[in-house]
C-alpha cells in the first residue's frame, strides 16, 4: 500500500525524523492559507499523486507550463500555481501516458539547500533484514544510480536483534561526506527512520533528496513510504490512510475478492493458480509472440464465485484480445475452475478467443464441464500449446 508524500512525513515526524513545514490543501484558497501560516518567503507547491518524478512531470494541455512541483516566491503565487494544477492531469515518467488528476496539493516552506542526497531503507530479501541504501547522488533515480554508478551506492544491512546503531549511522554519514553537527543530525534522522520502518510494518522508506541545510541540518524534502499489506491488520490508521482513487480499479476491486491481480500492456488476458505459474504463463506468452495483459493469480483455494469475479476483472480491460487460462489443481479442483469460466463467460457474453489449459484434480471432469458448455472453448493439452493457440487465435481474430 502507498501514502501520498505529506502523509509519509506527518508519519516520520512522530518519530523524530526531520521534515520541513507545511500542509495539504484541496482548493487555492485552501493553498493560501497554508502559505500564508509558513514563515515564507519562500515556498513550494507540489503535487500529491502516488508516482515519482513530478518535478520533471507534464501537465497535460499544458505542456508550456512548469511542471508537477513548483517553487513559488509569494503567497499570491502560491495561489496561483494551485489555480493550474488542482484538477490538471500530470503525466511522469512513472504514471504512463494517461497521467494522473491532481486532487491535492502540499504547500511547503522553502529550505536553504546546499547538499542533495538519497537514503532509502528496505528488505533485503537476500539477507533477511532491513538494509539501508545511501548515496551522494541525492535527486536523482536510485535505479539510474545503480545502473551508471554503482560504487556511489552505500549499504548497510541492520541485525535485528540489536537494532540501528549509531556506528552503522556513523559509517554512512562519513561515507555521504559529512561532518560536525552534520554527523549528529544525520544519526538522529535515520534512527527515527529505522524506529518509524519497524513500528508501522514499512516495506519501503525513501527520502529523495534528502538534504543538508545551510545550518548543517539534515531534513526530508520528499519522503515515499509503502506498507505490507499482509500487516494492515494492526495498522488500521495507516489502512486509513489508503487513497483509493489512486490505485487502478480493476486491481481495487481484485482485492476485494482476494485475488492477485497487476493490470500490464498486452492483449492476452491470464487467469491463473500460484503466483509461480502465473509469471511462467506470462512468460511462454511472450516466446510465442504475444504480450500478457495482467498477471492474475487466483489462489489455490479459490471457489467459483471468485473465478467468475476473476475473469470479469480480465474483461473489464478493453485491451484484451484473447484469455488463456492455465490452471494446476493441487488444492484447487479443475472442476471448480471449469464451472466458474463457463459461468463467466456466459455472464459477459463473451466475444474473445478463449483457451483454457487444466491438469490436476479432477481434470476430466473439468475438461467434460469445458466441453459440454456449448461455448467456444479452446482445449490445450500442456503449457506451451495453450499459449501458442491462444496468440494464434488473437492474430486470427483480427
Amino acid at each position: 500500500m502507498n501514502i501520498h508524500e505529506y502523509q509519509a512525513k506527518q508519519l516520520l515526524a512522530k518519530y523524530g525524523v526531520a521534515v520541513l513545514q507545511g500542509g495539504v490543501a484541496y482548493s487555492a484558497g485552501e493553498a493560501e492559507a497554508v502559505a500564508k501560516s509558513l514563515p515564507g518567503p519562500v515556498y513550494v507547491v507540489k503535487s500529491q499523486i502516488h508516482a515519482g518524478g513530478r518535478g520533471k512531470g507534464k501537465f497535460k494541455g499544458k505542456e508550456s507550463s512548469g511542471g508537477g512541483v513548483r517553487l513559488a516566491k509569494s503567497v499570491d503565487e502560491v495561489k496561483s500555481h494551485a489555480n493550474e494544477m488542482l484538477g490538471g492531469v500530470l503525466v511522469t515518467k512513472q504514471t504512463g501516458p494517461s497521467g494522473k488528476e491532481v486532487k491535492r496539493l502540499y504547500i511547503e516552506a522553502g529550505c536553504d539547500i546546499k547538499r542533495e542526497l538519497y537514503l532509502g531503507m528496505l528488505i533485503d530479501r537476500a539477507t533477511s533484514r532491513v538494509t539501508v541504501m545511501a548515496s551522494t547522488e541525492g535527486g536523482m533515480e536510485i535505479e539510474e544510480v545503480a545502473h551508471h554508478s554503482p560504487e556511489k551506492i552505500l549499504k548497510q544491512a541492520i541485525d535485528p536483534v540489536s537494532g540501528i546503531q549509531g556506528y552503522h549511522c556513523r559509517k554512512l554519514a562519513f561515507g555521504l561526506g559529512l561532518e560536525g553537527k552534520q554527523v549528529g543530525s544525520f544519526t538522529k534522522f535515520l534512527s527515527g527512520m529505522y524506529d518509524a520502518f519497524l513500528a508501522l510494518d514499512a516495506s519501503i522508506v525513501e527520502i529523495n533528496p534528502l538534504v543538508v541545510t545551510g545550518a548543517g541540518e539534515v531534513v526530508a524534502l520528499d519522503a515515499k513510504m509503502n506498507f505490507d499489506d499482509n500487516a494492515l491488520y494492526r495498522q488500521k490508521s495507516i489502512e486509513e490512510m489508503r487513497d483509493e482513487s489512486e490505485e487502478d480499479p480493476a486491481e481495487l476491486e481484485a482485492a476485494r475478492h482476494s485475488l492477485n491481480y497487476i493490470k500490464l500492456d498486452g492483449s492476452i488476458g491470464c487467469m491463473v493458480n500460484g503466483a509461480g505459474l502465473a509469471m511462467a504463463t506470462m512468460d511462454i506468452i511472450k516466446l510465442y509472440g504475444g504480450e500478457p495483459a495482467n498477471f492474475l493469480d487466483v489462489g489455490g483455494g479459490a471457489t467459483k464465485e471468485r473465478v467468475t469475479t476473476a475473469f470479469k476483472i480480465i474483461l473489464s480491460d478493453a485491451n484484451v484480445e484473447g484469455i488463456l487460462v492455465n490452471i494446476f489443481g493441487g488444492i484447487m479442483r479443475c472442476d471448480v475452475i471449469a464451472e466458474g469460466v463457463v459461468a463467466a463467460a456466459r455472464e459477459v457474453s463473451l466475444n474473445v478467443p478463449l483457451v483454457v489449459r487444466l491438469e490436476g484434480t479432477n481434470v476430466e471432469l473439468g475438461k467434460k464441464i469445458l466441453a459440454q458448455s456449448g461455448l467456444p472453448i479452446v482445449s490445450a493439452d500442456n503449457l506451451a500449446d495453450a499459449a501458442e493457440k491462444v496468440v494464434k487465435a488473437v492474430k486470427e481474430a483480427k
